[in-house]
């Protein structure tokens, strides 16, 4: 069995202590399996998110559609940018959900999904440090 994350050596020590309790280890596997999965997606999902959001030039995007649904057209002047270089921007502000399109004639119009700020909200919660005591020091 492969559980991205887990060693050989540490599924034959699971498999062995559950086999000695008289557990199923098949539905063990498949909840580890489970678990490492949703693990790995969240990662990648934030490392999406991350990346996204560490570009000035999409940061200036953000701050512009904070006030609302804009006009390429406008986001262009207002930015001063080329428009290969904003469409680029914005191509990734969209691939990674921050941003939805909508066209209109010719024209595309761009706002901000409020669902993707709260997935963000929630995996930077996700991540906060759980301060834990330690009962003895580690390296005495």
């Amino acid at each position: 069995m492969v559980v991205p994350g887990a060693s050989n050596g540490e599924i034959a020590a699971f498999t062995d202590l559950a086999w000695r309790r008289g557990l199923d280890t098949t539905i063990f596997f498949d909840i580890l399996f489970r678990m490492a999965i949703a693990t790995h997606s969240r990662t990648e999902r934030a490392i999406e998110l991350f990346h996204a959001l560490s570009d000035e030039t999409r940061l200036e995007i953000i701050e512009l559609l904070r006030k609302g649904e804009r006009c390429v057209c406008e986001l262009t002047d207002t930015l001063d940018a080329a428009q290969s270089r904003l469409s680029f921007h914005l191509r990734v502000l969209k691939d990674a959900g921050i941003v939805r399109d909508r066209k209109d004639g010719r024209w595309v119009h761009y706002e901000l999904d409020p669902d993707a700020f709260e997935e963000m909200e929630t995996l930077v919660s996700g991540m906060k440090p759980h301060a834990v005591r330690r009962s003895e020091a580690c390296c005495a």
